[in-house]
């Protein structure tokens, strides 16, 4: 299960995220990017507000030597954070020992920048000095989101390394809440925000309930007790995004959400002259999603043509397929997945075999038991849950 994480400056912060459902804390000085620390006091008084309602981490600071970082990092442990973020630069190895003897007693994330051309490399080495997880950010906080430097194929990469390592896989930098269902297939354990939490009025402006709400709908969570603690909270507008809503047949309404004449090179035949290069293959991609049940808003009411462009970009960046019929099947079993899709009609087309095109078009639907409400978020809470 993935988990949103929420850049905090204070304890008022604090406390608004915790209201508003964010799981993990992040204590940092947004005016200082990346990794401005907060002082000794605000961290206390964070962790003597929240106590242990969340998880809380904090960042180390902005720093590069490995002994300023190594008592750094040991004077943010002894308040009592759950976590202990630090920035790894190009003195990475050496950051690395000078932190094993704090990663053996308290739990730290290293974080990368994918801005700065983050060196994946450095995963199995964080796992062998006890590291607890390695979060995906970018340094300059220039309003360029991370998906702007590393594409969704790569990001996929970056979290099953982490996830081989055994560790917890984060990703940030300024995500936005049209990022979120791209990446939340991809199985992070965190998804980290700041700006987005303002409005997209800055990272140095106060957060706030209404945008926090909103990204928080949008990343599938379990079940919370309400405030008197003996019923289960219901978020109906979600449910209705998600294509449910009590007393109403679920199947009756959709809407099309298509993909027309993307044509990506692709290694795919099954001579062997077409293994050693690519052909041009054009995706025609129809799917039906269940309406919401009321007028699209915001984010939490749609399902994103970007969802269909990045299953075909993963399935593709596998590896040589051999079938036509193999990529179709594949990109309509990913795509399924979703609680939304009712139905979907993908056609492949080879360009580079005739004077024309060559290829097939499938249908595929949901299995009439995927409308019942229990099933509706069975493909977002496959994904492993940190902690």
């Amino acid at each position: 299960m993935t988990l949103m994480l929420a850049s905090v400056a204070d304890a008022a912060e604090a406390e608004i995220a915790l209201i508003e459902g964010a799981d993990v804390l992040d204590l940092k000085d947004p005016a200082n990017a990346p990794l401005g620390a907060l002082s000794r006091a605000a961290i206390d008084a964070v962790v003597a507000t929240i106590g242990k309602r969340r998880l809380v981490s904090a960042v180390a600071g902005n720093l590069s030597d490995p002994q300023e970082l190594a008592t750094a990092a040991e004077e943010i442990a002894s308040t009592g954070v759950d976590y202990v973020k630090v920035g790894l630069d190009a003195n990475a190895a050496a950051c690395i020992e000078a932190l094993k003897p704090l990663a053996a007693r308290r739990r730290l994330i290293g974080l990368l920048f994918a801005d700065q051309d983050a060196d994946v490399s450095l995963i199995p080495r964080l796992a062998a000095a006890g590291f607890k997880g390695v979060m995906l950010d970018t340094a300059v906080k220039d309003g360029s989101r991370l998906i702007n430097y590393l594409d969704i194929p790569h990001l996929q990469q970056f979290v099953d390394l982490v996830h081989a390592a055994d560790m917890i896989a984060g990703l940030a930098g300024s995500l936005e809440a049209p990022d979120i269902s791209r990446l939340l297939p991809i199985g992070p354990d965190l998804l980290g925000f700041r700006g987005a939490l303002t409005g997209g009025k800055g990272r140095a402006t106060r957060i706030d309930a209404t945008h926090i709400r909103l990204i928080r709908d949008l990343i599938p969570r379990e079940n919370h007790l309400d405030d008197q603690g003996d019923e289960f909270k219901v978020d109906w507008r979600l449910l209705s995004a998600r294509g449910y809503a009590p007393g109403r047949d679920l199947e009756i309404e959709t809407d099309l959400v298509f993909v027309h004449d993307l044509i990506l090179p692709v290694s795919i035949g099954a001579y062997d002259f077409e293994r050693n290069k690519t052909q041009r293959v054009r995706f025609n991609i129809d799917a039906d999603v269940r309406r919401a049940g009321h007028h699209a808003e915001d984010m939490r009411d749609v399902f994103s043509y970007d969802v269909i462009v990045d299953a075909i970009r993963l399935i593709l960046s596998r590896g040589h397929v051999d079938l036509v019929e193999t990529v179709a099947e594949r990109v309509a079993d990913a795509l399924l997945t979703h609680p939304r899709l009712v139905a979907i009609r993908v056609r492949v087309e080879k360009l580079d075999v005739i004077d024309g095109s060559v290829g097939i078009e499938i249908s595929r639907a949901r299995a009439s038991q995927a409308g019942k409400l229990h099933q509706l978020f069975a493909g977002d809470l496959g994904a492993k849950s940190g902690g």
